[in-house]
């Protein structure tokens, strides 16, 4: 199976009057069509300036893509003009993004807003835009769509709205989605209501999708493969499976430490990973963890390590684990 999406070697930096901001720090990854693949990490860690180099959204200055390449059904991205990219943004590529209250234009109908793009993209009329709008509102569980097209965003619950940008997402019959912290803002309930829907929608279509998430649960519920991220670096990657059953990486273990589990003693204690996310503009040298690594060896403060596969398809970047896997 041929990959949607193959990024190399990707490397953005911000120059901020502090010094060289490294938010994307050499990183590959790839999704092939009806894969999702997760972006895990705490905040900061380059998650979301990964979908925006993708996006070509990074704003220029203070932002800039200074290496690798990213390349979508065969043609590198950064090789694109801008008239090019905004053809493909919210045609190809879509977008779900983590606050659909902010997202969403709120003078605007939802008719209006879900049909916009139908119409420049894909040359429809309104007549037939509006009937599309229709028929993928009902399919992602909103009642009375027809009625709903002529509503505002205030009039619509949280779920709902981030229902609507699923649909705006789905409007032009992408193959890849970007989903950025899509249920952050929602209830538990309303939040396993929109990925039920996110991951039938993606089975039935073969769409690819990229989902952005500091939530391990999300990725447990919706993800083939993970990629974890710290510091701007991909330092673990293997298959869902894999990597929660068996996290490579000491800052994956600490992630998985730290959420509650059901049915777990009473007794026993989260284990918060100690310290704070590193200055990204300030980052340690060698591996951006080992301040917060209980593994951390002298090496550790000197180097940074290579992502290394420990078998077919899991990888981690940690000197201390991978002499261990070498023995």
């Amino acid at each position: 199976m041929s990959a949607i999406l193959e990024v190399s070697s990707l490397s953005t930096h911000y120059h901020t009057r502090r010094g060289l901001l490294r938010a994307v720090d050499n990183v590959s990854f790839s999704i092939d069509a009806g894969e999702t693949v997760a972006l895990v990490g705490e905040s900061g860690s380059g998650k979301s300036v990964t979908a925006l180099s993708i996006l070509g959204l990074v704003p220029s200055p203070p932002g800039e893509i200074v290496a690798g390449s990213i390349m979508f059904e065969g043609t590198d991205l950064r090789t694109l003009s801008d008239d090019k990219m905004a053809r493909i943004r919210g045609n190809r590529i879509s977008m779900i993004f983590q606050e659909p209250m902010t997202s969403l234009n709120p003078i605007l109908t939802i008719g209006k807003q879900l049909t916009e793009g139908m119409i420049h993209h894909m040359r429809l009329t309104q007549k037939q835009a509006d009937a599309r709008a229709v028929e993928l509102l009902a399919s992602v569980g909103i009642s009375e769509a027809a009625s709903r097209l002529r509503q505002y965003p205030h009039q619509f619950s949280g779920g709902m709205r981030q229902r609507i940008m699923i649909t705006m997402a789905l409007a032009c019959n992408p193959t890849l989605i970007i989903a950025d912290e899509p249920t952050t803002a929602l209830d538990v309930t309303t939040q396993a209501q929109i990925l039920s829907v996110l991951k039938k929608l993606t089975r039935e279509t073969g769409i690819a999708v990229m989902i952005i998430t500091h939530d391990l649960g999300v990725v447990a519920r919706m993800a083939d493969s993970v990629n974890v991220m710290y510091g701007g670096r991909i330092v673990e990657s293997g298959t869902s499976r894999e990597v929660f059953a068996i996290p490579r990486h000491p800052y994956t273990r600490g992630l998985l430490a730290s959420v509650p589990r059901i049915g777990g003693l009473q007794s026993s204690r989260l284990k918060p990973i100690e310290g704070s996310p590193p200055d990204m503009a300030g980052l340690p040298t060698g591996c951006a963890f080992h301040p917060r690594c209980p593994l951390a060896a002298g090496v550790c403060a000197q180097d940074v390590p290579a992502l290394e596969r420990q078998d077919m398809s899991h990888a981690a970047a940690c000197w201390v684990e991978n002499e261990r896997a070498k023995t």
